[in-house]
Order: C-alpha cells, then structure tokens, then sequence
C-alpha cells in the first residue's frame, strides 16, 4: 500500500501538535523578550493581520544574519518590523537595514515598534510599492546587500527576486518566505496568482547558473508552509544539483 502524502494524512490534531511542539521549541530556545513580545501585541492591536513570521523563524533570520556578519540588509515586507528586528539585531555593529513597506498603516505600526526596540537609527523604513521603491534603491547606489528577505505579495515575487540578484552581490542570501501555500504549490494549474508567483521565482532559481537554492517546508503555528534559500555564486562556483 502506498503511504498517504503528508498533505493526504494531515489532521487537526497533527496541527495541534505542529503548534504545540513550535511553542515548545521556542519556549526552550528563546528568551521572553518585551519588545518583540510588544512588536506583535501593538500589531494586533492595529488589526494588521497575523502573517508575523514565527518566533522560531524569527531567530532563525537572526542567526543567519549573524552567521553572515551582515552589514546591509533589505526587507521587503515590513508588516509590523517583527521581522525587521530580528534582522537588525543580527547585524554587525554599523549596520544599515532598508525595509520596505506599501501600506501606510502597516508602516506606521512598524516605525513605532522600530523605535521602541530602539533601532531607529539602524532601520530605514520606505512607504511605497515594492515596484517603485527598488528601482529607487538601486539608482541610489544603495547594494550590495549581503541578506535580503523577501515576505511580500507572492504574485510579485519574481520581480523582487530580479530586483534582488541586482542588488546582491556573489556569496549574499536571498530567504523567500511562504513558499509552501499548504501544498498548494505543487498544483501547475492553479488560478491562484500567488501560487503561480511562486512557481515562477522557483524557476527562475532553477535555470539561473548565477545561484543555488534549496527550499525547506515547515509546520507550526504558521501552519504548513515553507521559505526557499537562495545564495548568489562566486564566478569560479559551479552549481552542484
């Protein structure tokens, strides 16, 4: 008999325990933090909706950006700055992050946790359409980014992915987030602009010799979905499969 996929045998209460374990493991890794504790209630608070990354995930940008010892990050999705914070706190000392935001409401949640959390002077937050603020980005000189983290409409994200290669530089991390759509992106014939959004940024990753990305899926109080990693290859790098 052929074993059922997981999204055949999923059942709620295989997403009470996805939840369940995720509160666990940020319970036993992560220290109660007030600010991003209040990053989160104010953004409630505003009725922004609830597509935070995790906490988990969260430390998880954190590290990365440490692990890089990044010096310049772009966000592109500020929400409420949970995220954004996360990053910041990740960078080396001196270190600028851009985060881009197209909702005036959501930005000004965002610059009031920014401050809070103290890193005004670390964040730059621009209000306007990815679509317009990226070109801006580049005319200004702004890149290379060493990170850039893409949490925005997914329908868009091969633009923002273009827009990423030109601003990176060989050996920065592009992480796109919500590329699972529970399962739903395997489904080629979806009408769902989202879903073929995805699928389009995957292959543009997967005919790109210029990168080399995996993607991970992962369940918990986000519910099943995933993020994809990207690393911009050095010119003497060849891609392995």
């Amino acid at each position: 008999m052929t074993a059922p996929s997981p999204r055949e045998s999923a059942t709620s209460s295989d997403s009470e325990k996805w939840i369940e374990l995720d509160t666990f493991f940020s319970d036993a890794l992560l220290t109660s933090d007030p600010v991003l504790e209040s990053a989160l209630e104010s953004s409630r608070a505003a009725g922004l909706p609830a597509i935070s990354v995790s906490p988990n995930q969260g430390k998880l940008l954190e590290i990365l950006a440490r692990t890089l010892d990044a010096r310049s990050i772009l966000e592109i999705g500020t929400l409420g700055a949970y995220s954004t914070i996360f990053l910041a706190r990740g960078m080396r000392a001196g270190g600028r992050l851009i985060t881009l935001e197209s909702d005036p409401a959501h930005a000004t949640v965002a610059r009031a946790n920014i401050a809070r959390a103290g890193l005004e002077g670390v964040v730059e937050l621009r209000l306007g359409s990815a679509s317009d603020t990226l070109p801006q980005i580049s005319a200004e000189g702004r890149g290379p980014f060493d990170l850039i983290f893409i949490d925005a409409d997914k329908k868009n994200i091969p633009s923002y992915f273009e827009w990423a290669l030109r601003l990176s530089r060989p050996g920065s991390i592009i992480v796109v987030d919500n590329v699972v759509r529970d399962g739903r992106v395997i489904d080629s014939r979806s009408d769902d602009p989202d879903i073929q959004g995805v699928r389009r940024f995957l292959e543009m990753v997967r005919t790109n010799a210029t990168v080399s990305g995996t993607a991970i899926q992962t369940v918990g109080i986000k519910g099943y979905d995933g993020f994809a990693i990207v690393r911009v290859l050095f010119p003497d790098e060849k891609r392995r499969s």
